[in-house]
């Protein structure tokens, strides 16, 4: 039998990381020799939100560079990896009935990408990225997640990426490597959680901890974590990857399943 592929969740935090040589992109690169080769990649960035269901089918995504304010070199940067439409329609007839649009329009944004530029910088492996439905629970991405799980079975890398604690407005620039105690908390009780496979508490979120209103103001960085959770098989044991927080606010934490010991 074979060995399932692993499912990835990494915090990407700040776009500067494609380029930086820092704690984060070298805990990537790292990670990148535990990897083995996939067939294609399946990402979840939490930074292509829809209405409905959707996924990217071009053959050649463009790189998007969805921010402003940041230096040319990082708008200038280019992840030319290809698509995937093959790849797209089974997430398609996994999903089936509900109706998953083939888009053509997105390609791939920096929570991929940034990412994607260490783990695989030479961008010669298949990239489709599946949109965050606006209009589901938490729940309902769970469920979704489930039934994407023959992926493992076929050669596919899943890369879910956001941010387990996301308070941008907390955020204090003075501090890279400083953490608040309420964001230790809480990433502390998603660690907790993942390595309890508490499947459910983590679904319901908003009840995790104390913190979690604070943590998670908006939920698009949280969700792509309930993938991952969602496509780890009974049993499977998380590794937990880069357990920092960063600017006071941002968590890092990461969790791989399917993963060879270091």
């Amino acid at each position: 039998m074979a060995i399932p592929s692993p499912v990835l969740f990494l915090g990407h935090g700040s776009p500067m990381n494609a380029l930086a040589d820092n704690a984060d992109s070298r805990a990537w690169r790292d990670l990148a020799g535990r990897l083995p080769r996939p067939r294609a990649i399946l990402a979840i960035s939490a930074h292509w939100e829809s209405h409905g269901l959707a996924v990217t089918a071009s053959a050649r995504p463009d790189t998007i560079h969805d921010f402003y304010g940041f230096p040319a070199a990082l708008a200038e940067f280019q992840y030319p990896a290809p698509g995937m439409p093959e790849l797209a329609a089974r997430v398609a007839a996994l999903l089936d009935p509900e109706p998953v649009a083939q888009d053509n329009d997105w390609g791939l944004d920096h929570g991929t990408w940034s990412l994607l530029c260490h783990l695989h910088p030479e961008a010669d492996i298949p990239v489709v990225q599946f949109a965050l439905d606006r209009n589901r629970s938490a729940a309902d991405h769970y469920r979704l997640a489930r039934r994407l799980r023959p992926l493992r079975d076929e050669g596919i890398l899943v890369l879910a990426s956001g941010n387990v604690v996301h308070d941008l407005r907390g955020m204090d620039w003075h501090r890279p490597d400083g953490e608040y105690d309420w964001a230790r908390r809480f990433s502390d009780a998603v660690r907790q959680g993942l390595a309890a496979a508490d499947h459910a508490a983590l679904v319901d979120y908003p009840n995790l901890a104390p913190e979690a209103v604070r943590a998670v103001p908006t939920p698009e960085h949280y969700l792509p974590l309930l993938y991952a959770a969602a496509l780890a098989d009974p049993g499977e044991v998380p590794q937990f990857l880069n357990d920092r927080i960063e600017y006071g606010s941002i968590g890092m934490l990461g969790v791989a399943y399917g993963l060879a010991p270091a």
